[in-house]
C-alpha cells in the first residue's frame, strides 16, 4: 500500500510539472528548445521583459534515484527515488523601485521520496554518515527556503543580507553536481545538528566586506531553532523554540592562477545553543555506566577549509578543462558525532569535442566518527548486556566511512542535465560489520 501511495504521489508531481510546462507552452515558441535557458521557453518574450524589469522567476527540479546493486546492510535489491521542486522569484529592487544596489529573493521548496541509504546501505540502528541521494531529507513538506533582502554600499565593498536563509548559502558553500551528499553543498551542515542546510531557513543576518576585489571577509548570525525542522513548520517565522545563535566567520579568496579561476575558503563557527556531551554525564563520568543525564555543553564549535581551482583549459577554451576541489571540516569532540571529514574531487568539463558541455567527475570522501561516540556505544552495550552485533538492542560500533563516486553529466539541453553515477560506500555508517556497498544512481536536474 505504501509503495502504491509513493507511486501515486510521484505521478501527481510529474503531472503538476507537465501542467506547468503546457500552460507556459501555450505562449512560448521556444518551449523545449535545446538552446533555451528554460524548459518552458521565454514565454513569447515575456520572461525576458520581466527580467529586464527586475523580476526573475525561478522554477527547477532535482530528482535522484538510488539502487543498491551490491552489498550493504540489506542486500535485497530495490530502487528508491527522492526529489525536490523549487519555485521562487529573484527581485532587482533597483530596477523595480529605484533602491540602489538592493536585491531580494523568495524561494519555496517541496521534497518527497525515499532514501536508499538509511535502511538498505546502512544498519538502521546507525544509518549512514553520508547519503547516496543528497536531495533527500528534512521532511516531505513545502518550505520557505529563502526570504531575504540584500544591499551593497560604499562602492559595493560592504554587503548586508537580512531575512530568512541558511548558513550554507554564504558560508562553506560548494556546488552540488555529484549525487552523494559527501560531495555536495555545505559540508558543515551535514555533520553539525545546529547548522541547518538547504532547504531549511532561519532568521539570519550576514555581513560581507570586500578587502580587495579578490578577497572578502564575512560574518553571520543565525537563529538556531530546532522547531523549524518539525513537520508543518516550513513557513514558521516566529522565534518560539529558539535555543541559541550560530555565528560563522569566513575568509574567501578568489584568485586567478595561470589566468584560471579559483576559490579558497577558511572559516570557523560557534553555536551558542546548548548541546549534550556524547559521553560524559553531569559529574564527568561515563553516562552509559552511571545512568545519569548526559552533561550539557554551552556551545559547539568547529572550522573548515574549501578549495576549488581550474587547472587546465581544453585547447585554449576556458569553459572546458580539468577542475580540482577539496573539502575538510573539523568539529569539537565533546558534542559532535563526526569529528572530522575530508574529500577530494576531480571534474573535467567538456571532455569530448562532440559533447563540449558535458562533464565527468570522480570523488573520494572520508568521514570519521568521534572516538568518544564509539566508546559510549561500547559502554552502552556492556551496561545492557549486549555482546553480539546481531542482537536487536546492540549499539553498532562506528569508526570511519568512505564514499566514492564517479559520474558523467549529459548536458542534454541548456535546461536539462542527466547524470548517471556509480557510488561505492566502504563501512556504511562507519560500521565495519556492514558489507561495503555499490550504489547505482541517476541524478536529473532541470530548470523550468
Amino acid at each position: 500500500m505504501k509503495k502504491q501511495h509513493n507511486n501515486t504521489r510521484l505521478i501527481c508531481q510529474l503531472s503538476a510539472a507537465a501542467a506547468l510546462v503546457l500552460s507556459a507552452n501555450a505562449m512560448a515558441d521556444e518551449a523545449f528548445s535545446a538552446d533555451s535557458k528554460w524548459m518552458t521557453g521565454d514565454w513569447g518574450g515575456e520572461r525576458t521583459k520581466l527580467i529586464e524589469r527586475g523580476i526573475d522567476i525561478k522554477a527547477d527540479y532535482v530528482g535522484e534515484a538510488g539502487y543498491n546493486a551490491h552489498g550493504g546492510y540489506n542486500d535485497d535489491k530495490t530502487g528508491r527515488y527522492a526529489d525536490q521542486f523549487g519555485l521562487g522569484v529573484a527581485l532587482d529592487l533597483q530596477k523595480l523601485w529605484g533602491w540602489d544596489n538592493t536585491q531580494a529573493k523568495i524561494q519555496m521548496t517541496s521534497r518527497n521520496g525515499r532514501n536508499i541509504s538509511n535502511d538498505r546501505i546502512g544498519d538502521p540502528r546507525a544509518g549512514t554518515l553520508s547519503s547516496s541521494q543528497e536531495v533527500y531529507g528534512r521532511g516531505h513538506m513545502v518550505r520557505l527556503t529563502q526570504f531575504w533582502i540584500q544591499h551593497q554600499m560604499f562602492d559595493n565593498k560592504l554587503d548586508v543580507k537580512l531575512g530568512y536563509f541558511g548558513e550554507g548559502e554564504d558560508f562553506n558553500t560548494f556546488p552540488c553536481d555529484f549525487q552523494n551528499l559527501s560531495f555536495c553543498g555545505s559540508q558543515v551542515g551535514n555533520y553539525v545538528n545546529t547548522w541547518y542546510n538547504w532547504p531549511v531557513s532561519q532568521a539570519a543576518i550576514r555581513v560581507k566586506y570586500h578587502i580587495t576585489p579578490e578577497l572578502y571577509a564575512q560574518i553571520g548570525a543565525y537563529n538556531q531553532n530546532p522547531s523549524q525542522l518539525e513537520h508543518g513548520n516550513g513557513f514558521k517565522l516566529s522565534g518560539s523554540g529558539t535555543k541559541g545563535t550560530v555565528i560563522p566567520v569566513e575568509l574567501v579568496w578568489s584568485p586567478k592562477v595561470n589566468n584560471l579561476p579559483g576559490e579558497y575558503r577558511v572559516g570557523y563557527y560557534k553555536s551558542a545553543a546548548d548541546a549534550p556531551d556524547v559521553r560524559e554525564d553531569v559529574n564527568g563520568d561515563n553516562a552509559a555506566t552511571t545512568g545519569a543525564d548526559y552533561r550539557t555543553r554551552s556551545s559547539k564549535k568547529g572550522y573548515w577549509f574549501v578549495a576549488q581551482q581550474q587547472l587546465t583549459t581544453h585547447n585554449g577554451d576556458a569553459s572546458r578543462g580539468l577542475n580540482i576541489a577539496a573539502n575538510a571540516t573539523f568539529h569539537d569532540k565533546e558534542t559532535n558525532t563526526v569529528d572530522n571529514y575530508q574529500s577530494i574531487m576531480l571534474v573535467y568539463k567538456g571532455p569530448f569535442d562532440a559533447r563540449p558541455k558535458d562533464d565527468v567527475g570522480i570523488g573520494a570522501a572520508r568521514l570519521h566518527v568521534n572516538d568518544d561516540v564509539r566508546k559510549n556505544a561500547e559502554l552502552l552495550n556492556e551496561a545492557g548486556g549486549f555482546t553480539d552485533y546481531s542482537q536487536a538492542g546492540y549499539a553498532p560500533l562506528r569508526g570511519t566511512e568512505y564514499n566514492y563516486e564517479i559520474n558523467y553529466g549529459f548536458h542534454v539541453t541548456n535546461w536539462l542535465t542527466v547524470r548517471p553515477n556509480l557510488q561505492y560506500v566502504t563501512h556504511p555508517g562507519g560500521v565495519d560489520k556492514v558489507d561495503n556497498a555499490l550504489v547505482a544512481g541517476l541524478k536529473i536536474q532541470s530548470v523550468f
